[in-house]
């Protein structure tokens, strides 16, 4: 099995002088996903949480809904395959987009389609002061960063504790990611928060919107189609969220304004 991180050796160069250091790097690899015993596409991704990253994607994707039409799901001995089995026929996309996503990321969703959700713009509000506290669960919740460094981290969480966290070198991933644990562990609060280290872009948007969460929050930029997305869909997204500060590029009454 391939393993997140990888022993390395680097030299440094600070005020004049050398110095050489052991220390551990995040793993970037390849995985195949095989669908019904077919190749669909191959994922750049740390290796963690192989099988979430999988049924997660298929499930963003509209391959699937619940977890009762996967048969089987299982990463191969060498760890650069998912094999998922349905219980159903799968047809594989024609043509898959390449997105903005780091790594690589692959889409076939019509990303400008408004997805089948319905984001009550009055339900489910948080006090400002949450936001920080937020982001602060979500930094708390790296144990990959603090090793390594090098990559992302997003969290699922009902606006008081952190239910889920997943990190993977693309950001893409860790929502693919954070998808299929939810539908493995049966996990779907009725209120939905996800926070994210990464930059918020359109497939970022539309799989938060296909998790049907109402509320984004990134420690860093929204991309301007994930805002004009975010005003359509009746998401509250936020963006440079810290301890006590925090943009809010849509749906601000969600937030106290």
């Amino acid at each position: 099995m391939i393993t997140p991180q990888k022993s390395i050796h680097y030299e440094q160069y600070e005020f004049k002088k050398w110095k050489s250091f052991d220390a551990e790097t995040i793993v970037e690899t390849p995985v195949s996903l095989t669908v019904n015993g077919e190749v669909w596409i191959t994922f750049m991704c740390t290796p963690v949480n192989l099988e979430a990253l999988a049924v997660g994607f298929l499930y963003n994707e509209g391959i699937i809904e619940t977890m009762d039409e996967v048969s089987d799901v299982h990463v191969c001995e060498h760890g650069d395959n998912v094999d998922v089995w349905l219980n159903h026929e799968a047809k594989q996309p024609t043509s898959w987009r390449r997105t903005s996503g780091c790594t690589g990321g692959v889409t076939a969703v019509d990303l400008l389609a408004k997805p089948n959700v319905n984001f009550d713009s009055d339900q489910f509000k948080v006090k400002p002061e949450a936001i920080g506290v937020l982001v602060e669960m979500l930094f708390e919740s790296q144990s990959l960063y603090k090793e390594t460094g090098g990559v992302h981290t997003s969290a699922l969480s009902d606006g008081e504790k952190v239910l889920l966290s997943a990190e993977d070198i693309g950001r893409h991933n860790t929502l693919d990611k954070i998808a299929g644990l939810c539908l493995m562990k049966n996990i779907w609060p009725e209120k939905r928060i996800l926070i994210t280290t990464g930059r918020i872009s359109s497939e970022m948007l539309q799989k938060a919107a296909r998790m049907n969460t109402p509320i984004l929050i990134s420690r860093t930029s929204p991309s301007s189609l994930s805002i004009e997305m975010a005003q359509r869909y009746g998401i509250t997204l936020i963006g440079y969220a810290r301890k006590h500060r925090f943009n809010v590029y849509s749906n601000p009454q969600r937030v106290g304004l």
